[in-house]
Parts: structure tokens; sequence; C-alpha cells
């Protein structure tokens, strides 16, 4: 390889490490083009699977300042940037080295510490992002949907209790009332009146009649 297109290859490579989230190194030694290309298909867009020379990606993680392990560059190498979920492109690279076995999965560097392949396959058997975004919203939702309950309730028993009737007043006062009526009004006016005005000379000829008499 001419000396620009190498200093480009390794400009490329490191511009690759220093902008992915994770990067798995594979062994791809017997795969077709064609089993390279459903395996680049299966990783998605967001996962740039390259073909690279050992000395070049050397030159280049310790340019991007990652620290590769040489066990990782043993072999025919191809390598796996990873810029979306990590979890997805290690599920991705679980499956299909399952069913094509001469993909070897070698390593890698995940948050800027070097792992192994078990510890690629345990974050292989992680929920992805978006499966716990939509458990984590579900359980919101959930809790939300208590609460809204529980206020509900409240503000129910509230209103009840504002609109109860105001406590029924004793009734001794106003039998104290009936009783303290005043004793004068206990006989009736008219017949007051009626005695009042009896004329005094009906009076004198009932007496004088009756002297008569005898």
């Amino acid at each position: 390889m001419a000396r620009p297109d190498k200093a480009s290859a390794v400009a490329a490579l490191t511009e690759d490490f220093r902008t992915a989230t994770a990067t798995v190194l594979t062994e791809y030694r017997g795969l077709s083009v064609t089993s390279m290309k459903e395996l680049r298909r299966a990783l998605g867009e967001k996962t740039k699977y390259s073909v690279v020379k050992n000395t070049l990606t050397k030159i280049a993680a310790k340019d991007a300042g990652v620290d590769l392990s040489p066990d990782l560059l043993v072999g025919p190498s191809a390598v796996a940037f990873i810029k979306g979920d990590p979890i997805d492109a290690a599920k991705s690279l679980r499956d299909f080295a399952k069913e094509n076995p001469f993909l070897v999965i070698k390593g890698g560097i995940y948050e800027g510490k070097a792992v192994t392949k078990e510890e690629i396959m345990q974050l292989a058997n992680l929920e992805s992002r978006e499966v716990l975004l939509a458990k984590l919203a579900g359980a919101m939702k959930g809790s939300l949907a208590k609460a809204a309950r529980i206020f509900d309730a409240l503000r129910i028993k509230l209103e009840s209790e504002q609109g109860a009737p105001a406590p029924v007043a004793a009734a001794a006062p106003a039998a104290e009332a009936v009783v303290e009526a005043p004793a004068a009004e206990a006989v009736a006016p008219e017949v007051v009146a009626e005695v009042a005005e009896v004329p005094a000379a009906e009076a004198t000829e009932a007496s004088t009649e009756t002297e008569e008499k005898e």
C-alpha cells in the first residue's frame, strides 16, 4: 500500500475508533462475500463492519487512544465499529455467529475498556435500550394511572365533606321562646272587649226590675 493510501486508511480507522460507542474485532476467514453482506445488513446502518490490516489497525487504535490487546490482532481481522446501541450490535453478531461458525468474535472495546468474547456475549444477553425504555414507559404509565386514581378519590372525598349539610340546631331554644310568651296573651282579646263594653244603664235597669218584683 502506497504511503498516501496508508496514511488515509489510518486516518479513517482512527476516526472510526474515536466515534464508535463500542468496537468488536472478529476473524472472518471462511466467510463468503454473500455472508459478509448479510452480516453487514444484520448489523444495520449504525455499525460499520470493515476488513482491516492488523498493522494499520494497531496504529489507528494507538492514535485514537484505544489500548488494543495484541491477541485481538492475530489472523485475518474485520472490525465492527458500532455507533448505535452496542447491545443490539452484540446480539446481531452473536446470532450470526451461531449460524455461521466461520465468524469468530475475538473481543473488543466497550465504554473505553477492553472486553473479552465472553463479556460481549453477556452484553448480547441484555435487553436493548428500546426494550428497557418501553418497560420504563409502561411502568411510569401504570404509576401515573395509579396516582390519578388516588387524587381523584381524594377530590371526591373533599367535595363530599365540603357539601355536607350544617348540623341541626337544638330545638330547646324554640321551646323556651314559646313558654316565655306574655301571660296576657293567654286571654282572648275579644272576650276582654265584650266585658268592657256592657252599658252601665243596662245594669241599673236590671237592678230596678228585680226590686219591683219583690
